[in-house]
């Protein structure tokens, strides 16, 4: 089959399109066989790509977590799928399991979700990360509830504009920060309620103009650095934030500690890290909920670019731009 290696760490051009063995047909297990269609671009690929993957002794290696396709065979004890059947998923792609930037891929039954009837095999390869992430970082870190205020970094991004969605469907309602009239509009329709331009306004004076001084009751930080100590401010007392990124070593907790504010440390891929199989069940569990909201037309998935499986590095490129609306996606095979 071929695939995208990645030959060691480094810039983009270490991506190298390749003839690779076919992942061995599934026999006598959970396993399923998977023709890829499509997979997913995430920042993470572009991290493991310029510093070298979790498993430096492994390379080269398919990089990838996020993939939609056909299952085309499958293990003896499975249960939920037959082959036809379409599939979304977020596995592999860290250096221990193969990616998804590959024409075939091996995915345990249990970690698979199906594929939302009504969107492409695009827009499916670009959900299962943000989703997983946005959904652990509200709902389970930041213990979202029904009429809370939300204020999420970079709400046009790839986990920014699944997560406006996801606290909408909650009953919350959100501020989000942007860069352009562009992106302004592009969160609106997605139902944020309050859009801050931080290029030309102080986002912790708009936070708490918009809350009459008193600060959200959960924060979402998907930017890092400054700018998760920046909003310690604009959380109420006793309120959450939550974070995508590690903290930086110097970041200034004293505003946090005074406010008694509850820090939430997101990690989405800790389950596949670790070996915690129930957590990653769990996340099939996530995107199978996910996709009944596709299928009801009460979330939508963004993909703004989408290359050839041959043009990875250009995607990776891209991604790293830091400019990107929404998700970018490989194109694998037809369905």
């Amino acid at each position: 089959m071929k695939a995208v290696l990645m030959t060691a760490a480094g810039s983009p051009e270490v991506l190298q399109v390749q003839e690779v063995p076919n992942p061995a047909v599934p026999v006598g297990n959970t396993e399923l066989l998977v023709r890829l269609v499509a997979a997913g671009i995430n920042p993470i690929d572009t991290k493991l790509r310029s510093r070298g993957t979790f498993y430096p002794d492994r390379t080269p290696t398919i990089l990838g977590c996020d993939g939609a396709g056909v299952v085309e065979a499958a293990g003896a004890g499975v249960q939920r799928f037959r082959p036809g059947d379409e599939v979304y998923f977020c596995y592999g792609g860290l250096g221990a399991h193969q990616g998804n930037y590959a024409e075939y891929s091996v995915v345990d039954e249990r970690f698979v979700a199906r594929k939302p009837a009504s969107i492409s095999f695009t827009e499916a390869a670009a959900a299962p990360l943000v989703l997983i992430t946005a959904w652990e970082a509200l709902y389970e870190r930041g213990r979202l509830l029904p009429g809370e205020r939300v204020f999420i970094h970079a709400g046009a991004g790839g986990v920014g504009h699944v997560a406006i969605q996801l606290a909408k469907l909650k009953g919350a309602t959100v501020a989000t920060t942007v860069s352009s009239e562009e992106k302004a509009n592009f969160v609106k329709e997605l139902g944020a309620d309050h859009v801050i331009f931080y290029k030309q306004t102080d986002f912790v004076q708009a936070v708490l103009d918009w809350t009459g001084g008193e600060g959200v009751d959960l924060a979402f930080d998907t930017v890092g650095g400054e700018t998760f100590h920046k909003t310690f401010p604009a959380v109420r007392v006793y309120g959450d934030i939550v974070t995508i990124l590690e903290p930086d070593a110097n970041t200034v907790w004293k505003t946090a500690r005074l406010r008694n504010l509850r820090i939430g440390l997101e990690l989405m891929l800790t389950p596949a890290l670790l070996g915690l199989e129930d957590i990653l069940q769990h996340h099939a569990e996530i995107l199978e909920q996910c996709a009944t909201w596709i299928d009801e037309g009460k979330l939508k998935i963004h993909v703004s670019h989408e290359f050839p499986l041959k043009e990875a590095a250009k995607a990776h490129q891209l991604i790293e731009s830091g400019s990107v609306t929404g998700k970018i996606v490989l194109l694998i095979s037809d369905k």
